[in-house]
C-alpha cells in the first residue's frame, strides 16, 4: 500500500510517553538501561535524554491499574543505536546488569528485547547498512532469526569471557527512537488508518501485522494485533503507552490534509489525533 506524500520524508519518531505507576523506580530503569540523563524532573513527570535529544516522557500515574497483554496500546519502544558497535557495548552492559533478553536478527537490523519492571515492552537495536535491505514490489524483506550475539560483541572489540569486568555504558550521540510498536484490535484497519491520515507506506503486511513507515526506511511504526486481536479502544485509563510524537520539518500539506477533521487538534506547532484505539498521536514541526 502506497500513500499520498502528506509529510516529508525526513519525518521520524521523536520522544514516546509513559504514564506509569512508579515514576523514580521506571526513571532509574530506563536511566541505567540506556544510559540515558534526566533533561526534566518533577514530581509528576520526568523526561529522558540521549546526549541532550528527549527520547522518553514518564507521566507519573500510581493509581492507575497495570494494563493486560491483551488490551490495545505499546507493544515497545524501539531504541535505535548508531552503529553495531554500540549495540555490541550496550549488550555487555545488559549481559553485566544480569537482565533477561530476547533477540531477533531482522535481516534490517539486529534487535534484542526485554521489559520494563512496569511490562512495557523494550527493544534496543541497530540498523544494518541500508543497501544490503533487499526489497521486492514495495516491500521490505524481514524475518526473525536468530542473532549472532557474540559477533554483536565482537564488532565492540569485546569477548565474551570478559563480560563479567565493567562495561560501562552511555547512550551515544544519536540515539533515537527509531520505531514504535503497537497493540491494535486490528492490524489491517490500523495500517489503512495510519497510512491514510499521515501518510506512511505500508512497507510489509503479515496479515497480523504490518510496519509502515516514512521515506523508504523498514518501519517507523509497528503494528499487530497477536494479543490484542478485536479489542476496541479502551473505555478506562490504565498506566502504559500515553502517547508517541512524531516530527518533522513542515506540517503544511498535513494540515491541509487534515483539515475539516472533528477528531485533529491543531496547536500551530503540533498536530494531534488518536487513533482508532485511542493512542495518542502528535505530529510536531521541528
Amino acid at each position: 500500500m502506497t500513500t499520498t506524500s502528506v509529510l516529508p520524508a525526513s519525518t521520524h519518531v521523536g520522544a514516546v510517553h509513559l504514564n506509569v505507576r512508579d515514576l523514580n523506580g521506571t526513571a532509574a530503569f530506563y536511566a541505567t538501561l540506556l544510559g540515558l540523563n534526566a533533561a526534566t524532573q518533577t514530581d509528576t513527570d520526568v523526561i529522558l535524554a540521549a546526549q541532550g535529544r528527549p527520547l522518553l516522557h514518564l507521566h507519573a500515574a500510581p493509581d492507575l491499574p497495570r494494563a493486560p497483554v491483551s488490551r490495545p496500546g505499546l507493544y515497545h519502544t524501539a531504541f535505535l543505536l548508531p552503529t553495531r558497535a554500540d549495540l555490541g557495548r550496550w549488550l555487555a552492559h545488559a549481559a553485566r546488569l544480569g537482565l533477561r533478553i530476547g533477540s531477533g536478527d531482522h535481516l534490517v537490523s539486529e534487535a534484542f528485547y526485554l521489559s520494563d519492571p512496569e511490562g512495557n515492552g523494550i527493544e534496543v537495536y541497530a540498523d544494518r547498512p541500508r543497501d544490503t535491505w533487499t526489497w521486492r514490489d514495495g516491500q521490505v524483506q524481514m524475518d526473525t532469526k536468530a542473532v549472532d550475539a557474540a559477533a554483536v560483541l565482537a564488532s565492540a572489540g569485546i569477548d565474551p569471557a570478559t563480560l563479567d569486568g565493567a562495561h560501562p555504558f552511555t547512550a551515544p550521540q544519536d540515539t533515537t527512537v527509531g520505531h514504535v510498536h503497537l497493540k491494535v484490535g486490528s492490524a489491517a484497519q490500523a495500517a489503512r488508518w495510519y497510512a491514510d491520515t499521515l501518510g506512511l507506506d505500508v512497507v510489509a503486511d503479515l496479515g497480523s501485522a504490518a510496519f509502515l513507515s516514512w521515506g523508504g526506511y523498514h518501519h517507523h511504526v509497528g503494528l499487530n494485533e497477536w494479543h490484542s486481536a478485536g479489542q476496541p479502544a479502551p473505555s478506562t485509563p490504565a498506566a502504559g503507552l500515553a502517547g508517541v510524537t512524531f516530527h518533522t520539518p513542515d506540517l503544511g500539506t498535513l494540515r491541509t490534509h487534515l483539515a475539516g477533521r472533528a477528531d485533529m487538534q491543531d496547536a500551530g506547532d503540533h498536530l494531534t489525533l488518536r487513533d482508532p484505539w485511542g493512542n495518542r498521536v502528535t505530529v510536531a514541526q521541528r
